[in-house]
C-alpha cells in the first residue's frame, strides 16, 4: 500500500447495531444493512399506536425489534377482528414491499416497543439494487399469508379455548420472557369473540396450569402443555417462517 492510500472501509458489523434485532435486517449482508441505515430511523411504539390506517396511504414501512402489531381487518360496519400479527420477525405493511401504496389493513400496536422504519418512496427506490433485502421481504411476505389463512381457519373450525391458545403461543414467540401484558377486552377483541367467552376460555388454561392470568398481565406457565392443547391450531405458519427464514 503506497503511503497516501487509505485502508479500505470496513464493511457494517450487521450485530452490533440495534436494528439487528429485526430478524430480516439481521440476515442482510453487511453493505445492504449499511446503506438501508442511511435511509431509517428509529421510533419508540406505544400501546395503542396505530402505524398504518386501513385503506389509507402507507407512509412507512415498519420493521419492529420489540413489542407487537396487530394487523387488523376493520370492515365498513365496525367490525373488526385480528387477521394476523406482527413482531421482530418481520414488517408491515406488507403490501408497501409489492408495489402498493395503500393499505388495506389497520396495524394497531398491541404491545409497546421499538421499530426502525423507512419512508415509503425511500423504500420502492431501494429495492431495485438490494436483491438480498428484496428476497427476504418476499419469503416474509409467503410466511404472512401462510400465518392469515391459519388465522381464518382457526376462526372457522377451532373452539375459542384452542384459538386462545394459539394467540398466546405467538404472542409468546414475540416477546422476550413469560408475561405478555394484554387485557382480556384487548384479547376478545383481536379473536372477535364476546368478553365472557375468552374470560371462559382462561378459565380452562388456567385450570390445567397452563398460563396464569391476572389483571393486564397474562403468564405462561406450561409452553409445551400449551402448544400440545393448541394441537393442530398452531404450528404450521411457524414452521413455514423456520423453512424460508429461519428461527422466530
Amino acid at each position: 500500500m503506497s503511503c497516501g492510500s487509505r485502508p479500505p472501509l470496513k464493511a457494517m458489523n450487521v450485530s452490533d447495531h440495534p436494528a439487528s434485532r429485526n430478524r430480516l435486517l439481521s440476515l442482510l449482508p453487511p453493505t445492504e444493512f449499511e446503506d438501508l441505515s442511511k435511509i431509517w430511523e428509529f421510533v419508540p411504539l406505544g400501546r395503542g399506536d396505530v402505524i398504518a390506517n386501513a385503506n389509507a396511504p402507507i407512509d412507512h414501512i415498519y420493521f419492529l425489534c420489540s413489542g407487537i402489531g396487530s394487523v387488523v381487518t376493520a370492515a365498513k360496519d365496525g367490525q373488526r377482528a385480528e387477521a394476523g400479527m406482527v413482531g421482530r420477525e418481520g414488517f408491515c405493511p406488507t403490501s408497501a414491499a409489492v408495489g402498493g401504496s395503500i393499505s388495506i389493513h389497520e396495524v394497531l400496536i398491541q404491545m409497546p416497543g421499538d421499530a426502525y422504519r423507512i419512508p415509503l418512496d425511500a423504500m420502492k427506490s431501494t429495492l431495485g439494487d438490494k436483491p438480498a433485502f428484496a428476497n427476504l421481504l418476499a419469503r416474509f411476505i409467503q410466511t404472512f399469508a401462510t400465518q392469515i389463512s391459519y388465522t381464518a381457519l382457526c376462526n372457522a373450525n377451532y373452539q375459542v379455548d384452542q384459538r386462545l391458545a394459539r394467540w398466546l403461543l405467538m404472542c409468546h414467540d414475540r416477546v422476550a420472557g413469560n408475561e405478555i401484558g394484554l387485557t382480556h377486552d384487548f384479547v376478545s377483541s383481536m379473536l372477535a369473540v364476546r368478553r365472557p367467552s375468552v374470560t371462559n376460555a382462561f378459565h380452562i388454561l388456567e385450570g390445567m396450569k397452563l398460563v396464569f392470568a391476572e389483571r393486564g398481565r397474562i403468564t405462561i406457565r406450561d409452553r409445551k402443555g400449551l402448544e400440545d392443547f393448541a394441537g393442530s391450531a398452531y404450528g404450521e405458519p411457524e414452521q413455514e417462517y423456520r423453512s424460508l427464514i429461519g428461527a422466530l
